[in-house]
């Protein structure tokens, strides 16, 4: 599973980590995230992330 990169303010999602604080368990890859998830710090939308080298 691939981590993404917010564009906007540089938050990693790590799928290894999920997003506990919002509901997201660990080992929940990005494209199994709910379409209104935001990003916990900005709150930029999914669309708004792109995938790690």
């Amino acid at each position: 599973m691939k981590e993404y990169e917010c564009d906007l303010c540089g938050y990693i999602y790590d799928p290894k980590v999920g997003d506990p604080d919002n509901g997201i368990k660990a080992g929940t890859a990005f494209e199994d995230l709910p379409e209104d998830w935001v990003c916990p710090l900005c709150g930029a939308p999914k669309s708004d992330f792109s995938p790690r080298e």
